[in-house]
């Protein structure tokens, strides 16, 4: 679905007298860049079953995208601090190379490598967000071959309130050197979009992750995007074009 639609919004802050002008995208990493929702899913399957709990693949895909406790805790019905939801994370971690990793660049999705390419040659400022450990996000990004191609990778462990609260996205602005309202948040899901509209980001959907269209569409302001090349055009749309060579410059970490 091509996709430029944007719902009504309130002002959410000022822009420039041309227009909007993004100088920044901060990206979820699971159901945005990485097609990982089918392995991550069978993975939870599997360490919980191994904890003697039975989980369908909706109930799996449901808890994608939380922490490793809240995501086990919700799971498995016990307390994050309990025993089984311990051991369930530390299984999960130890299976993650051989059951997700492995599949290197397979798990990128359409476009992304050439959408974040064109974004850097149009100046725009890139980092990733994401529930993830900053670790685990890494190995993501390095196995998939575009780590170099997005700055700070700001992780669950690197904040101390995780999403929806809007730490994590903040700091990734601050370490780009970007105000808040001249970025944009990326994700799939209704609490990626809430994270970015109370950041003052502006809030671009994604229709291919977890969350379903009119999930999405809901929450007001929300730049609603079929595709990552849709995703570029929204965000480029918003940003004049440089001068020559900054598509060169390095990445800040």
């Amino acid at each position: 679905m091509r996709v430029a639609t944007e719902v009504e919004r309130p002002v959410r802050g000022t822009r420039g007298a041309g227009g909007e002008t993004i100088r920044a995208a901060v990206f979820d990493l699971d159901g945005t860049l990485a097609n990982t929702l089918p392995p991550i899913s069978k993975l939870l399957v599997k360490v919980a079953s191994e904890q003697g709990c039975s989980v369908t693949a909706r109930q799996a895909a449901s808890a994608i995208g939380k922490p490793p406790g809240p995501a086990f805790g919700r799971l498995l019905g016990k307390p994050e601090d309990d025993g089984r939801v311990q051991a369930a994370i530390s299984r999960y971690r130890e299976l993650f190379a051989y059951e997700v990793l492995c599949q290197g660049p397979q798990l990128l999705f359409p476009g992304v490598t050439a959408g974040l390419s064109a974004l850097r040659a149009h100046g725009v400022e890139l980092a990733v967000a994401t529930s993830k450990t900053t670790r685990s996000a890494e190995a993501l990004l390095d196995v998939m071959g575009i780590r170099d191609l997005v700055g700070p990778v700001i992780g669950q462990d690197m904040v101390r309130r995780g999403k929806p609260h809007p730490e994590m996205v903040l700091r990734a602005a601050g370490r780009l050197g970007v105000a808040a309202w001249q970025s944009a948040y990326v994700g799939d899901t209704v609490g990626d979009m809430r994270m970015a509209v109370t950041a003052r980001m502006e809030p671009v959907a994604v229709t291919y992750g977890l969350g379903t269209f009119g999930e999405l569409a809901a929450v007001a302001g929300t730049r609603m995007c079929g595709s990552f090349k849709d995703v570029v055009s929204v965000i480029a749309a918003a940003r004049p074009r440089p001068g020559v060579g900054v598509g060169a410059q390095p990445r800040r970490r």
